[in-house]
């Protein structure tokens, strides 16, 4: 999922100034249905890409491609309405922070993870980001109120990742170092969400400026520490290029800008079910286009995963016919992590 940190303001996390939104009757249409199934299938794909891309070049420099094609992706789109990077040294800062915790960080990891374990499992594994994001945000956000459902929802989440590694076997077939590092990516996530909540809101900057600005900081970033990891690549063979192109420019770029779109249309929690579906098409596209091997497990762990997850976010219904959310884009990524 793409990453791009923008937290919503309380009680939800926000980068970007708050839109209000209204309900609004008799009002119809396909076009956030459309940019809802991009969406999925972009981040669903990311997966797919980064395998694709590690099979030509180093997990660091599949990385900072990614970064570098999503931050021309933002950065068109600021010169397109004329808008500014943020200007304040603390701001930059922060986004330097953010830009490891919630890109340079896990993309690294989930690229080298995918190394060892397949794109199904990698999919899974970013899925429990929200759970990470239950556990780290009762320690670090006092206004996150743990309740039973929400800890059931962590329970059952958990036994899910323990169905898709098969522990009743002993975690036979999966690679433990690899499994490792995709979960650690996904605890980055959580970790990164926190931070921008609690030092990004009310900066002033628009969404667009700060996530610019954050993907510009994460390119730079693994830009220096690519080679520091890894020999410069030899050769740029066609095909891994052009996935990790499409990685960068649509996984993390696009879905950006698709994500605002969606959350400024009907809202956040509509928008975040495509956290939901990730794991699916991750799923699909590796069994059907890398001819991955899928075990009962797998799916039914998933399942297990998504609805402990979608637990941990329920909260009670307010009776509101308006709210005041903010737009912008979750993560985890992959989904972002969004994805």
């Amino acid at each position: 999922m793409s990453t791009v940190a923008t937290p919503k303001q309380p009680p939800s996390p926000t980068l970007s100034p708050t839109v209000t939104t209204a309900t609004r009757p008799g009002r119809r249409g396909l076009d956030w249905r459309i940019k809802f199934a991009v969406l999925s299938v972009v981040w669903g794909f990311s997966f797919l890409f980064i395998k694709l891309g590690t099979e030509g070049f180093a997990p660091p420099y599949v990385s900072f491609g990614r970064m570098f094609f999503g931050a021309a992706v933002l950065l068109a789109a600021l010169v397109i309405k004329r808008q500014r990077l943020p200007r304040s040294p603390r701001t930059w800062g922060h986004l330097a922070v953010a830009a490891f915790l919630c890109n340079a960080f896990p993309f690294t990891l989930f690229a080298y993870a995918e190394l060892t374990i397949p794109t199904t499992l990698a999919g899974v594994c970013n899925a429990t980001t929200p759970l990470w994001g239950m556990v780290l945000s009762l320690v670090a956000l006092s206004e996150d109120r743990p309740t039973r459902r929400r800890f059931a929802g962590l329970g059952l989440g958990f036994i899910g990742v323990l169905v898709v590694l098969g522990a009743w076997q002993g975690f036979s077939g999966q690679d433990p170092k690899g499994t490792a590092m995709a979960l650690v990516a996904s605890v980055s996530y959580a970790l990164g969400w926190i931070y921008v909540r609690r030092t990004l809101s009310g900066t002033g900057d628009g969404h667009l400026a700060l996530s610019g600005g954050q993907l510009l900081v994460g390119a730079l970033q693994l830009g220096v520490a690519a080679p520091l990891l890894s020999p410069l690549p030899s050769a740029l063979p066609a095909g891994p290029l052009l996935a990790i192109f499409a990685l960068g420019a649509l996984g993390t770029g696009l879905a950006f800008l698709l994500q605002y779109g969606l959350v400024a249309e009907v809202g956040p929690t509509t928008a975040t079910m495509t956290t939901y579906l990730i794991p699916v098409v991750a799923t699909a596209a590796g069994v059907t286009l890398l001819g991955e091997e899928l075990t009962w497990n797998t799916p039914v762990g998933a399942l297990i995963v998504l609805a402990g997850a979608a637990l941990t976010q329920s909260k009670r219904r307010s009776s509101r016919t308006s709210r005041t959310v903010a737009a912008g884009d979750a993560t985890q990524g992959d989904g972002a992590a969004q994805s």
